[in-house]
């Protein structure tokens, strides 16, 4: 029997994998991270229905606390991107660093075993041609997750199993009702664990940066209005301006050095390019040359036709060169690009010049 650590949270997805798993014979061994001090839906309720799911599994849960990880790497990661005016990505580098190696590195020493497994939609393939792990969207495509898990490591991606990649989320929910599980009907989750917790992005920030009155400009510099903080702002926004125009304005750049806030119109929020750096590829070694691929530069966003032009020899940096330019491309946000189904490498956004 193969014994298989599954991170729970406490919500149906990662539930149905655990019952999926032990149903088809594995060991199972349940593992939820502590990740947040504090009240938070993920961190109090979350743990307890973990928890209620190993025993009606028979299964053994741990619970690791990775408080103090979560605060230095996601949470004073986050705020010092926005005191930055970048709008940072949390989920990506949460997988990576704080859940996924901590995951591999707690079995593998205190569980004797190296196979774990997720809640996640996405699916893992092996090419003996390349002899790399590829990562693929999930069938569901609604549901697809693999944007989030474009910085996994080669090595993460050998040892984890996504029961949930072939199947879509009614089929999920079917299958927890089929297994009586108790977290059949609990809602899903629709925002960041730290927006759930504190209510709001603005709420969060809040409590690590001062709200401080600045301007907010045109291209220009004529001060068109004010604002209470660079941070309560993204690249692409267009409501909150509280700014009275003949035309829609969208924020198109942060100063934070200066404080300012610039807008301008729909086509000033429009790039025809951008750099990316922090490159992770994934399911191909890093190219010497340019390479034609589909890129999204949001999680929800269409993928769109890119030319993806390598800048150093290492493959760490690389210029994204779209077909048409596009709208809102943010700074900290990740860009992920895709060959049809297979994810090939991504990136965190750069910060345009000034």
């Amino acid at each position: 029997m193969k014994k298989v650590v599954v991170g729970l949270s406490g919500g149906v997805d990662s539930s149905v994998a655990a019952a999926s798993l032990h149903h088809l014979g594995y060991e199972v061994i349940g593992l939820t991270l502590w990740l947040m001090k504090g009240k938070g839906q993920c961190c109090s309720e979350g743990l307890v229905d973990a928890a209620q799911l190993c025993e009606e599994l028979g299964v053994p849960h741990h619970v690791v606390d990775t408080r103090d990880l979560f605060q230095a790497a996601i949470v004073d990661y986050l705020v010092t991107g926005y005191e930055q005016g970048v709008t940072p990505l949390p989920c990506s580098q949460c997988n990576k660093t704080v859940k996924f190696g901590p995951m591999l590195s707690y079995a593998q020493a205190e569980l004797d075993t190296s196979t774990m497994a997720t809640g996640h939609y996405a699916r893992i393939e092996y090419d003996p041609q390349s002899q790399r792990y590829r990562l693929l969207r999930a069938v569901d495509r609604q549901k697809d997750q693999s944007y989030f898990l474009y910085d996994l490591s080669q090595e993460m991606l050998a040892h984890t199993i996504f029961p949930l990649g072939e199947q879509t989320k009614s089929q999920t929910r079917r299958v927890a009702a089929e297994f009586n599980l108790h977290t059949a009907e609990k809602p899903e989750s629709q925002d960041l664990c730290l927006v759930e917790a504190h209510g709001s992005m603005q709420t969060f920030l809040d409590q690590y940066i001062t709200p401080q009155q600045g301007e907010i400009v045109n291209q220009q510099g004529q001060v068109l209005g004010h604002h209470q903080g660079v941070h309560h702002y993204t690249i692409g926004q267009r409501r909150g301006l509280g700014i009275a125009a003949p035309d829609p304005l969208y924020v198109i750049g942060l100063d934070a050095a200066m404080n300012r806030v610039v807008v301008g119109d729909r086509n000033s929020a429009q790039k025809s390019e951008c750099k990316v750096q922090r490159i992770n590829w994934v399911s191909m070694a890093k190219p010497d040359a340019p390479i034609r691929a589909e890129v999204q530069i949001r999680y929800r966003s269409q993928p769109v036709p890119v030319t993806v032009v390598p800048l150093d020899d290492q493959g760490l940096r690389v210029n994204l060169v779209f077909d048409d330019p596009q709208f809102g491309i943010t700074p900290g946000q990740a860009a992920v690009w895709y060959d049809g189904e297979t994810l090939l490498g991504g990136g965190i956004i750069e910060r345009f010049p000034d």
